[in-house]
C-alpha cells in the first residue's frame, strides 16, 4: 500500500472505477488528514448583511423549510458548495 503524504500525490480520475482501483493500492497519511481538519470556532464568523429582493428571499426560505433547514444555514452551505466548486476551476 502506497502512503500520500501531499495532496498534489492524488490525481485527477476519469471515473469512480478509475478511482476507486487508485484507492485499492493507495492510502492517506493521518498526519496529512489530521492538518487538514477544520474545527470549527463559532468565534471565527463574520457577520455580514446582504439584501435580497423580497421575492428572492420567500423563495429561498420555502425551500428551505422544504428540507427541514434553517434559510441562513442553507445559503451558508449554498455558498460553500459554489466556492469549492470555484476553487476546483483554479
Amino acid at each position: 500500500m502506497q502512503l500520500l503524504t501531499r495532496w498534489s500525490d492524488i490525481p485527477d480520475f476519469v471515473d469512480e472505477s478509475d478511482e476507486a482501483r487508485f484507492w485499492e493500492t493507495h492510502e492517506m497519511d493521518s498526519r496529512l488528514m489530521a492538518v487538514s481538519v477544520h474545527e470549527a470556532n463559532a468565534r471565527e464568523s463574520t457577520t455580514i448583511t446582504l439584501r435580497f429582493d423580497p421575492r428572492m428571499l420567500s423563495r429561498i426560505k420555502r425551500i428551505a423549510r422544504s428540507r427541514f433547514l434553517n434559510y441562513q444555514s442553507m445559503i451558508k452551505q449554498w455558498l460553500a458548495e459554489r466556492l469549492e466548486d470555484e476553487m476546483r476551476k483554479l
